[in-house]
């Protein structure tokens, strides 16, 4: 596994208001990607290669907001595991192991963990 930085509980539950408007900023740039990509289909079709034109240009640009917006999330040390979800894993060490607490909107806090190779679905409660 790659070297991440820990968060204490207290760490990533303090990152939550700005993870927050992080991803509210990545939900827009999908959404808008989303919305273009039917207008940029039949361009494509039509004339393949001069990249769609200027809906290609704008697509392409929207699409490097969304990939600044999700490095800015990950810049913070926090791994961004469902974009649709919001779902952010915050790696931290508990019993002397490397597990990852887990968060998403809108959950007011961190309030569960599971184990690096359980994913969601292995979420336990924090106690």
């Amino acid at each position: 596994m790659e070297r991440y930085r820990l968060f204490s509980v207290e760490e990533a539950n303090a990152l939550l208001p700005r993870l927050t408007e992080l991803l509210q900023e990545a939900f827009r740039h999908r959404d808008e990607l989303r919305r273009r990509a039917p207008q940029l289909e039949p361009v494509l079709e039509q004339a393949p290669h001069n990249g769609g034109g200027r809906a290609g240009s704008e697509y392409g640009a929207e699409a490097y907001r969304l990939y600044r917006a999700i490095s800015r999330i990950r810049e913070l040390g926090v791994m961004l595991k469902d974009l649709d979800a919001g779902l952010i894993d915050f790696p931290h060490e508990r019993e002397g192991r490397i597990v990852f607490l887990c968060w998403h909107p809108p959950e007011e806090r961190v309030m569960y963990w599971h184990e690096v190779d359980a994913g969601y679905a292995g979420r336990r409660p924090l106690e």
